[in-house]
C-alpha cells in the first residue's frame, strides 16, 4: 500500500517582528495614508482577522513599526560607540563612528523613515515624540558616555558630554541631512565637506593636550 502523501498546506504567514517589517516596506513605499491594513495582511500572507488581534488599528501598527525602527537603529550603534570608547587615538576613532554616523542618518532607508515620521508628526504626536526619544535621543545619549569615558582617560575635556554628543552629531550632519529633506533627495546634490572637517573642529573645542 502506497504511503499516504503530504497535503501541501499554505505556507505560515508573518507575525511578531516578520509582520512589523512587512507593514514597514508598505508604509515607506505607499506613505501612511496609501497603506492599508488589507495590503499589509495580504503582504503578510495572514488575515485581516489576524493582523487586527496583534495590531487593532493602521495607527497603532504604524506606532510599532516605528518604534521597531528606533529600537534597531540604537541596537546598531551600540558596537561603535563602544570602539570609539576604546580607541587609542582619538581623532581616528572620533573620524570613523563621525562616517559611520554620515552613512548611516543619510542612508536612503533612514531618511525615508525620518520622511514618514515627519510627515504623520502633527497628527501622531506620540509616534514621533517614540522617534525621537528612543532612536535620537537615546543614541546622543549613548555617544555622551562613549565621549565621557574618552574624558575619563584624559583624551578629551567636556564640561558636558551630551552637549558635546549633541554638537558633535550636528557638525557631521547638520548641513548634508538638511539639504537632503529639503530637496527630497536621497544622494548628495553638492559637494558636502568631511567629516575630518567636523572632527577638527570638535577637537579644536574639546581636545586635551593629553591626546596630541
Amino acid at each position: 500500500m502506497p504511503a499516504p502523501t503530504r497535503r501541501r498546506g499554505r505556507p505560515p504567514g508573518r507575525t511578531g517582528a516578520d509582520l512589523v517589517a512587512t507593514a514597514r516596506e508598505v508604509f515607506l513605499e505607499r506613505g501612511y495614508g496609501g497603506t492599508t491594513m488589507d495590503e499589509v495582511a495580504a503582504r503578510a500572507q495572514i488575515s485581516k482577522a489576524s493582523l487586527y488581534r496583534e495590531h487593532q488599528n493602521k495607527d497603532a501598527l504604524f506606532a510599532a513599526v516605528v518604534h521597531a525602527w528606533a529600537g534597531a537603529g540604537r541596537d546598531a550603534m551600540r558596537p561603535h560607540l563602544e570602539r570609539l570608547a576604546r580607541c587609542g587615538d582619538v581623532r581616528e576613532g572620533l573620524v570613523e563612528l563621525a562616517n559611520l554616523m554620515r552613512a548611516g542618518i543619510l542612508s536612503p532607508a533612514v531618511l525615508n523613515m525620518r520622511r514618514l515620521v515627519t510627515s504623520e508628526a502633527r497628527r501622531l504626536p506620540e509616534v514621533a515624540a517614540d522617534y525621537l526619544e528612543h532612536s535620537w535621543e537615546r543614541n546622543i545619549s549613548a555617544l555622551a558616555e562613549a565621549l565621557a569615558a574618552l574624558e575619563d582617560r584624559g583624551l578629551l575635556r567636556l564640561r558636558d558630554p551630551l552637549a558635546a554628543a549633541d554638537q558633535l552629531t550636528w557638525l557631521v550632519i547638520g548641513s548634508p541631512l538638511n539639504r537632503r529633506l529639503l530637496t527630497g533627495s536621497d544622494t548628495a546634490d553638492a559637494p558636502e565637506a568631511p567629516v575630518d572637517d567636523a572632527v577638527d573642529l570638535f577637537l579644536a573645542r574639546y581636545g586635551s593636550a593629553e591626546a596630541d
